[in-house]
């Protein structure tokens, strides 16, 4: 079986509007990771978790009780179909389709135009695994394996990488001399320093290759 490639990206939700169809267990958990994202997420189902019940009440998300309909999607930058009725979930797949908009449906990812990986998230990294939507399981256990060897210190390291990086925009103005240093920052031995759990000496190794590729002419 031949499986069209796609085109990983990672979306800026940060302000857009979004919404899930569905209000149990699964669309909860698409709720929880778009609002990670700082969207604005709405809600669309008869009814909601505990959970989801506490966000509405707490002015987190928008709520519409009831069956969704098409004038739902009004204004909407993201869709995502949650519930536990194909027929439901295809209904929302088709209007978004017409509308071109992103649509996701859960667990069917033909109906849809985009799948969400896998995601290990450590700060401002993210490590995603996608099979194409051939096979969830196989890219949820690979996540597991990334997850247990890239811990919380690499989303500090990698905050840490992005102020050395500010700096370098700031301090270097030569264009060749910047790319060298920022080239040199990051080597194996700094890999290697932060799988042993040793973060401060790879801090200090890409603080020695900064100050030396500035000290160059």
């Amino acid at each position: 079986m031949k499986v069209a490639g796609s085109y990983p990206i990672s979306l800026n939700l940060a302000g857009r509007s979004c919404l899930v169809v569905g209000g149990g267990s699964v669309a909860e958990r698409k709720v929880l990771s778009l609002l990670e994202c700082e969207a604005r997420v709405t809600v669309v189902s008869p009814r909601l978790t505990a959970r989801l019940r506490r966000l509405v009440e707490d002015g987190r998300i928008g709520y519409r009780a009831g069956e969704f309909h098409p004038e739902d999607l009004r204004g909407m930058f993201l869709v995502i179909a949650a519930t536990d009725k194909d027929a439901v979930n295809h209904l929302v797949s088709r209007e978004c389709m017409e509308r071109n908009l992103l649509v996701n449906v859960v667990d069917d990812p033909p109906h849809g135009n985009f799948y969400v990986p896998a995601v290990v998230r450590r700060g401002p990294l993210q490590i995603a695994v996608s099979t194409g939507g051939c096979s969830p399981l196989l890219a949820r256990k690979i996540k597991e394996e990334l997850a247990a060897r890239y811990g919380p210190e690499y989303g500090e390291f990698t905050v840490w990488l992005g102020e050395m990086r500010a700096r370098a925009l700031k301090e270097i103005v030569d264009p060749e001399q910047r790319h060298r240093v920022l080239a040199s920052l990051v080597d194996d031995q700094v890999l290697r320093l932060l799988a042993e759990g040793r973060p401060a000496r790879a801090k200090e190794r890409v603080s020695d290759a900064y100050f030396r590729g500035r000290s160059e002419s």
